[in-house]
């Protein structure tokens, strides 16, 4: 009996010592070091990207998503250098891009719709205007545009001494900036160039705040951004049609006419890890997140048509 009994001590102790010798190789459950997710892009869908990765990473601890910003563009030519898994974009990658990508790294880009967002049109909260057509838009953004004062647009903005519209745009970078230029080049029937002396401001979030403090400014950026300081204008595809604000339902119902797909794109087929992690993006859960950031999720039947296009 003694003899089993030391029998077993001694073998504990023995695995004791084992135990130890391997944390201290770092070999052991709490030493595994995570899986690292770099995703860059778009500074409409940053707020988005960090809500989901901080989601995501209580839902696989193995699993760790490093988000930055800098613009559809930055994160489009880090994916073309290799120096991320995913990057978001508030616009359609280019096939100019796409072949660099593949030039560069050997894999064609594959793209992933992820939500969708109404792209806004922002005046301060007491400017009496309620409603703008995108040719209006045009007039006011585009070169050669002639709609230069709020009395043009039918409204007596009390605030401007000088009746002044200050454009509020962002830098040429931005998916923002080039879907807007595009969505109000429709209206004109050509490619317009915008304007020279816009403020152009490097985030959404920051063309939302310079709006709310610059009562006789406009802006647009993602319905996301939105604050009480601000007013979201309905918005006319033609001066006959009717005007829509940007909510969800106007954007699943492809009434509003400034909505847009968000992407994510990765360099050819994703390491699992990768895989995992979009997958959840496009589940009940993730799509769950893109509502309470203020987006537009994608419709429950069509999550898996929009996953994974080359």
């Amino acid at each position: 009996m003694t003899s089993k009994k030391f029998g077993r001590r001694h073998m504990a102790a023995i695995a004791a010592l084992a135990l130890v010798a391997l944390l201290g190789c770092g070999g052991g459950g709490s030493k595994v070091e995570k899986l690292t997710i770099q995703n860059a892009g778009s500074d409409t869908m940053v707020n988005l990207a960090q809500h989901w990765a901080e989601v995501y990473a209580k839902v696989d601890t193995t699993v760790s998503v490093e988000v930055s910003g800098g613009g559809s563009g930055t994160g489009i030519a880090a994916l073309i250098n290799g120096t991320v898994d995913l990057a978001n974009s508030s616009r359609k990658i280019h096939a100019d891009e796409s072949e660099r990508a593949r030039s560069n790294t050997g894999n064609v880009p594959v793209e992933y719709i992820v939500g969708y967002d109404a792209l806004a049109v922002y005046v301060h909260k007491d400017n009496p205007l309620e409603e703008i057509t995108l040719e209006q838009l045009a007039e006011i953004y585009g070169a050669g545009g002639t709609i230069t004062k709020w009395s043009q647009l039918g409204v007596n903005n009390a605030a401007c001494a000088k009746d002044e519209i200050i454009r509020v745009s962002r830098q040429s970078n931005s998916g923002t900036y080039e879907y807007f230029r595009e969505a109000i080049s429709h209206a004109k029937g050509q490619t317009l160039d915008f304007k020279l002396g816009s403020v152009d401001m490097n985030g959404s979030k920051d063309v939302v705040e310079l709006v709310a403090k610059t009562p006789c400014a406009i802006g647009y950026s993602g319905m996301g951004y939105a604050t009480p300081e601000v007013k979201m204008l309905r918005v006319k595809r033609t001066p006959s049609d009717p005007a829509y604000p940007p909510t969800v339902a106007t954007t699943q119902a492809q009434t509003y006419p400034i909505a847009r797909p968000l992407y994510m794109y990765a360099s050819g087929s994703p390491s699992p890890h990768v895989q995992r992690y979009l997958d959840w993006i496009h589940s009940a859960a993730g799509q769950k997140l893109v509502e309470e950031s203020g987006y537009v999720p994608i419709p429950h039947d069509a999550a898996g048509e929009n996953a994974g296009n080359p």
